[in-house]
Parts: structure tokens; sequence; C-alpha cells
């Protein structure tokens, strides 16, 4: 109990410990705690690397600092993997610090800018509605009483455009809404779902000119993905009850965040006539002439790479991944689907989607679970097709590590994210699933049929949240590409290495053998 009040996540950690998992998580930490100090080790011994994964080049670079952390890094447009070729790193500090670390992997120098707020009173991303609070629970061990996390900007996760800017989750304003998101607004999603508080919002900041503007959204953001047409759409998880977009063109073009965003609510259309009609709200009863809200909000979010619709996974029990339809008109014109994960799978975490439209997704159950929707034999739409109705779009696939002892064949890897690599950034081939390995230290490739494990051996307990492909070089064989990792753990002095360790960024290449040069 006392170790996990340690710090400004100490109160998060012991509401989630207590209170979701009844305090059970306690008794057998503490029982794990003693085993180890009385010598035991894991009853599954890890093997060696085999095959390809003895072909694993693994980089480490150290910035930023030995107090902050961070959340993710992003060194290309994942549509377009050659832009921003050579080019430096972006990290996302999220509740640590405003100071946006940039990593020059050509000269490894480590630089740094601070991310700016538009209103001066804006508060710290600290306390109710975050993850984390202003002050320690309790003493840290590391740190004391001190405050080490000090941000504004939260900045979660950012994503480079085609054109090279960067676009990043980040909060520019205080929570309350402008007039125009709230009712009474003529903006065509506030007349139909009008919003009243966002605690992050968006920026974009050019390293040309190092102009940083502030994109002011009534929706709340999260992670966020750019889609295929010609407007550069920018679409946000983190929403909460809706799903936001920005279009980026018009925004460049005007500066204007108001006309430049939308968003919509999930609506299913269970009256089954193929359009958006008025609704009933979660929890009262169906009506037959009508469609249905429901409040699977997204968590990760993934534009499909051809027919327009927009992707998100859904974190609950057992989870979900959520289909949008945009239509001509949105908001006016989008429809939901629902695809609830069956058993053995459950816990659906960060995902991603492929170029034949199938969504892959970390799953709590040890599994990298996939969804094909061109699988489903009934009706997509109408009173039945409310998430249980299509479990033949699924398949799960083991991850690599040991599992839990006494309950048959399993995995206790607990990835946190699923990235698919589209374009053939690592060298595995193009739509290859890669997830992060958490608790394998590193990441897992999923091709022909067999898990591929990525591994940083040291130092022990490299915990990736997300990464990125480049190609910076694509005559350059298997050192003109690779992937891009930041160890994303909140507490970098708990791997190995201790305090004054420092967020690492990892670059993973793969050679034809391993002694290739």
């Amino acid at each position: 109990m006392r170790r996990v009040q340690s710090g400004q996540s100490g109160e998060q950690m012991v509401g989630q410990l207590m209170n979701q998992l009844g305090g059970a998580p306690f008794k057998y930490f503490a029982e794990w705690t003693a085993q180890i100090a009385s010598g035991k080790v894991p009853h599954a011994k890890p093997p060696r690397p085999e095959g390809v994964e003895r072909n694993v080049v693994v980089t480490l670079r150290e910035w930023m600092n030995e107090q902050d952390y961070l959340h993710d890094l992003i060194a290309s447009d994942r549509r377009y993997p050659t832009v921003n070729a050579h080019g430096p790193l972006y990290g996302s500090p999220e509740y640590s610090s405003d100071t946006i670390p940039v990593l020059d992997p050509v000269k490894n120098l480590a630089t740094s800018f601070r991310a700016p707020v538009r209103d001066a009173d804006t508060p710290l991303a600290l306390g109710p509605g975050h993850a984390a609070a202003l002050d320690p629970l309790q003493p840290s061990p590391y740190w004391g009483d001190e405050r080490i996390w000090d941000s504004r900007v939260n900045n979660h996760n950012s994503m480079f455009g085609r054109d090279g800017k960067l676009w990043l989750a980040a909060a520019v304003r205080g929570p309350e809404n402008p007039a125009f998101c709230k009712a009474g607004s003529d903006h065509p999603s506030a007349k139909l779902f009008p919003l009243e508080r966002s605690n992050r919002h968006a920026a974009v900041y050019d390293p040309a000119t190092r102009k940083y503007l502030f994109v002011d959204t009534c929706f709340g953001t999260h992670h966020l993905q750019f889609g295929y047409d010609g407007n550069d759409t920018l679409w946000f998880s983190g929403g909460g009850p809706v799903v936001g977009w920005v279009n980026t063109r018009l925004f460049l073009e005007t500066g204007d965040s108001g006309k430049s965003q939308g968003w919509t609510a999930l609506v299913l259309d269970t009256n089954g006539n193929g359009r958006r009609d008025a609704y009933v709200e979660p929890g009262e009863p169906a009506d037959p002439s009508k469609d249905t809200r429901v409040t699977t909000g997204f968590y990760a979010v993934m534009p499909h790479p051809t027919d327009g619709s927009v992707w998100g996974t859904s974190r609950a029990y057992p989870g979900s991944v959520v289909r949008i339809a945009p239509g001509p008109e949105p908001p006016a014109t989008a429809i939901t689907e629902v695809y609830k994960v069956p058993l053995p799978g459950f816990g659906v975490r960060g995902g991603d989607i492929d170029k034949n439209g199938v969504v892959w997704v970390s799953l709590a159950s040890g599994h990298l679970g996939s969804f094909d929707r061109r699988k489903c034999k009934g009706p997509l739409n109408g009173p039945t097709a409310t998430g249980d109705h299509c479990p033949e779009g699924w398949t799960f696939h083991q991850y690599p590590g040991p599992g839990f002892a006494g309950i048959g064949e399993n995995s206790a890897e607990s990835s946190y994210y699923t990235w698919v690599d589209q374009h053939n950034t690592f060298g595995l081939g193009e739509d290859v699933p890669i997830s992060t390995a958490n608790l394998n230290d590193g990441l897992a490739a999923f091709k022909d049929g067999r898990m591929i494990l990525l591994r940083v051996p040291y130092p022990i307990g490299f915990y990736a949240k997300g990464f990125d492909g480049r190609i910076d070089d694509p005559k350059a064989g298997w050192k003109g590409r690779g992937l891009w990792a930041a160890n994303g753990d909140r507490t970098p002095w708990l791997i190995e290495g201790g305090k004054g360790t420092k967020p690492l960024a990892a670059h993973f290449q793969l050679r034809p053998d391993p002694l290739a040069k």
C-alpha cells in the first residue's frame, strides 16, 4: 500500500487498485515481493532470440532530464514515412513538463523548446480530471515531497503532417469552452451536441519557422491521426461522448479554429434505415423508430486508408472496436458501428488499422486481436447490431512470454498499444502489426503466423506506450529505415540504472543477417 502512494500519481494508483480492483492487488504484490526476497524466480525461462530476432539492432539515446518522462515520440507522417527523413524526433512529455524534447539522431544532439499556452491563466494539468495530482500523496523515496511535474500544455501525443509541420494534442487554455462550442451556438456540431468543457485541445508547430499556433477545440484530445482525404483531416480520440476532427488545410489557410473543426456523437443506426435519425439516449428504452446514442468513446483513433471511415478502440470490459462512417455532411450524417470483443479476448487498449481495413488491437487477455469487418455474416445495422453481432470477425493471437500458472496456456503480456507498419518502415514487410511488449522489454511483431520479439536487452525495464516508423533513405537497405520508440514509463528512475536515468529514444532496425554491416 505505501509504495503505490508515492509521488504525484499516488492518488490515482491507490484509487484504481482499491476502487476498480477491490484491493486484491495489494495482497498479490505483497506476496510477490516476499517471494522475490526469498530468491524465487519465474516458473518460465525466457527463450533466447531465434531466427530474425537475432538480426535486430537497437540503438538507445538519452534525452530530456532525470525527473521528467515521455509518453511518446514522433518521427514521420505514418501515411508518408519519408517525411522528415534524417530529421529530429519530437517527444511528448504529457503531465511532466511543458518542455518539448527534440533529438537530432544524425548529430546525436538533444535540444528542446518550451510549448506555450494561449491564456495566461491556464491551470496546471494536474488534479481532478487528470491522471496525476498537484502534490504527492506520500513522499517519493527518490524526490521526497517535491512537485516534479508541472505541465500546463499536457502534450499527450504529436503527429507529423505531410508538410513537415508538427500537430500536438495539447492544452491551450483552461477547461471552460468558448461560446461557439455550447448550446445556442450556430456551429453545426454544437447544434447537435453542445460541449461545455475540454481539458486538452490542439496546436501546430512549424519547425522551419518555430511558429506555434493554437487550435482551440471544443472536444477533448488524446491520440491523433491524419486521414487520407484532400483536407488532411486530423482525427482525435479523447473526446469522451464525441469524436472530433480538424480540417488542417482550412485551419492553415484561415487560422479559424471554429470553422475548421467538427465533432459527432456516436449514434447506432438501430432502426436500420441506413441513415442517422433522432435517437434515444444511453440507458433509455429502445424505440424501433429511432437510432441509439452510445458512449463508446475512442481511446485509439485510426482512419481507414481507403473508404473514408474512422475506427477507434473503446476501453471497457470486454471492450470494443468502433467504426464511424462520417457520411457526406458530418456530423448530421455520421453513423457508428460497435463490435465487442468476444472471449477469450478482453480488455481492448491501443490499436491500428492496416491497408485492407483490418483492425489490430492490444488486449489485456494476453492476445493481439484482429477484427475484419468483411467477415461479418449478419446485418451491420438494425436493432440487433449493437455490439455482439459479429464474433466471426475476430481472431486472436497469443503474445509471447510466460503466463499465469494453473489456468492453461496463456500469456501475461499486457501490451499497451498496437501500430501497423503499413509501409515496411522496419523491414518485415508491409501491413505488419507490431505491439508494445511491455512485459517483454520491447516490441512484438506478428508476421506469417508467429510473434517476433524485438527486445531491448539493457537497461531492463524498457516500456513503450507507442512508436513510429520512418524511412530515411529507401536505397540504403536496412540502415535507411527503422522504428522509433520512447521509453514511456512515468518513472524512468525505476528501470535498471536507478536515479539519474533519463528517458530513452530507441531505434529498432533489422539487419538481413546477424553479422551484416
